[in-house]
């Protein structure tokens, strides 16, 4: 039996690795998220391109499985094709084997270093992309740390009398060992945490090449399985993408399983010790796959959609099938209930403004007229939804109702019309927008593309915003979004400047969308400016809004 402090010490090190490896991602996201997205949807001109740009943001954010997932959210706005996302995808996997190679270097002695600088960047400024920047730092200074506490919480195995009987088994087995380690991957959530620790366990003498290759290629499998797994809850031309990897990672690992029964690969010309060989061994692998796959995606695009086809009849039969109402007509003669019935149902308004409003971007930059058409279809909803709310409070209001909840009926009616409004300016302008976008064939610059995703994410954090303080009645929160309509308007004229600015300088790109990109960041003020409205009513009770900017006459 292991002794317990020994699985202790060693499960810290392993969750520490997945942490890390997890942090150094988030870290990515979040200071360069945008850009990240801005150069995949930028190289949708071929497989090559799109694997090379796969290969480098799997490096920087250290996960195929998130370019995968990034992918498979581009295809399902029609930016990108199932062929070239199972590029993007194949690239990734050769960038995440980089990644694996570069971690396996014995750098031990920058853990002091990383762990200085990162968290003074990380404690010290207030930068947003200063502090994730130090976190992408400490996030590498944990991952060298914890290899190393995996290589300390190994070495009593060393002397284990279990580790010789199996390590023989699996030798003997390397079905086995395949299926194990593919399994570990999935389980984990991370091929190249798990890749990590074989290569750690190789290094101390505890796995020796002969299972380590099967592992190693079950790892890539089970690598391929992840993103499979994660995507399985989005639309069906999306998880075409990890499909394609997973049958193309799945097969190959298969193949040179089989292979390295029947003859043996000349695995020690790959470096001068275990580690090392078992290291390029998995960076060749990946590097074989993306060479001979490649010239396939297209065919294999096809094989998927064979295999997972569309699912269009039912999504409509979906789209059809009528909301229950949260308006209670049993108690219209009691209004406290039925006025609280009203805001559920104002609530589920605002969330389905929310579903019209999250996809904007995306079809902005190249929905397809299915997808359009789809986030049109919503506002029906939302306009009957207004109409029941507003002849609803009208029927409670026709009764006795004490002066708080005849002006709560208001407040009601009176955001309900901001929401339908909003999804007027959603369907009439946005999406019209992105219509003439996408017949024209224009491209937004990239600092103009940059602005306008930071001003969307902003309005769509502020609609979560305002239905919270909907439903809570929350006199900070409600401050908070006021604040925000401000910061709109400063955001707001800053883009219009810089886009003036890059109109001057003569870029084709501003010419050519002039128009488009000022109609909506208009509309996203406009959107913004509707969403605070629902504050006005709790802060003016509370006396935190005046009445009237202007100054009074002397």
């Amino acid at each position: 039996m292991l002794p317990v402090a020994f699985l202790i010490h060693l499960a810290g090190a392993v969750l520490l690795l997945l942490w890390a490896v997890r942090m150094v991602r988030t870290g990515v996201e979040r200071a360069h998220g945008t850009r990240l997205k801005s150069a995949l949807r930028g190289a949708k001109g071929g497989t090559p391109q799109m694997a090379l740009v796969g290969m480098i943001l799997a490096v920087v954010l250290q996960s195929s499985t998130a370019v995968g997932i990034l992918a498979a959210g581009f295809v399902t706005s029609g930016i990108l094709t199932v062929g070239t996302g199972i590029a993007a995808l194949l690239g990734a996997d050769l960038g995440s084997a980089l990644v694996v190679k570069i971690l396996s270097f014995d750098l031990s002695g920058l853990i002091p270093f990383l762990l200085l600088v990162g968290a003074t960047m990380f404690l010290k400024f207030e930068a947003r992309t200063i502090r994730q920047t130090g976190r992408i730092v400490l996030g590498i200074a944990f991952i060298l740390l914890s290899l190393q506490m995996v290589g300390d919480a190994t070495e009593p195995l060393r002397d284990s009398a279990l580790m010789p009987g199996m390590m023989a088994y699996l030798q003997g087995d390397p079905l086995t060992a395949f299926l194990a380690a593919a399994v570990i991957a999935w389980v984990v959530h991370s091929s190249v945490a798990t890749v990590l620790l074989f290569v750690t366990f190789a290094n101390s003498g505890l796995l020796p090449l002969e299972v380590a290759v099967p592992m190693v290629l079950g790892a890539n499998l089970g690598g391929g399985i992840i993103a499979v797994w994660l995507t399985r809850g989005m639309e069906v031309e999306a998880r075409r993408i990890p499909l394609g990897n997973l049958i193309f990672r799945g097969v190959a690992a298969a193949v040179v399983l089989t292979v390295s029964q029947i003859v043996e690969i000349p695995i020690t010309l790959l470096g001068g010790s275990e580690p090392v060989q078992l290291v390029n061994f998995h960076l060749a692998f990946n590097l074989g796959l993306l060479v001979l796959a490649l010239p396939f995606v297209r065919p294999m695009a096809r094989l998927t959609a064979a295999l997972l086809p569309d699912s269009a009849a039912e999504a409509a039969a979906n789209d059809a099938t009528p909301t229950v109402s949260m308006l209670d007509h049993a108690s219209v003669d009691n209004p406290r209930i039925a006025l609280a019935s009203a805001k559920r149902e104002l609530l589920r308004m605002g969330e389905t403004v929310a579903t019209m409003y999250h996809p904007i971007m995306e079809l902005m930059d190249g929905g397809s007229p299915e997808q359009i058409k789809r986030v049109r279809a919503l506002d029906a909803q939302v306009n009957r939804k207004h109409t029941e709310i507003k002849l609803f409070v009208a029927q409670v209001q026709r009764g006795k109702l004490t002066e708080a909840e005849a002006k709560l009926g208001n407040d009601l009616t009176e955001f309900s019309i901001n929401l339908e409004y909003i999804g007027d300016i959603i369907t009439k302008s946005l999406l019209n927008l992105a219509e003439a976008r996408t017949k024209k064939g224009l491209r937004f610059s990239a600092e103009g593309w940059s602005e306008m995703c930071n001003l969307h994410s902003r309005v769509e954090a502020n609609l979560q915003l305002a239905l919270n303080v909907l439903v809570s009645g929350d006199v900070e929160s409600a401050r908070q979004l006021v604040k925000e309509k401000e910061m709109m308007r400063k955001l707001e004229r800053e883009s219009h400047d810089r886009h003036l600015e890059r109109l001057r300088n003569g870029h084709s790109d501003s010419v050519d969308t002039s128009d488009i990109h000022l109609e909506t960041v208009r509309a996203f003020k406009e959107i913004n400016s509707l969403l605070v409205t629902v504050a006005y009513p709790i802060l003016t009770e509370s006396g935190h809004l005046l009445q009237s900017r202007l100054a009074q006459p002397e």
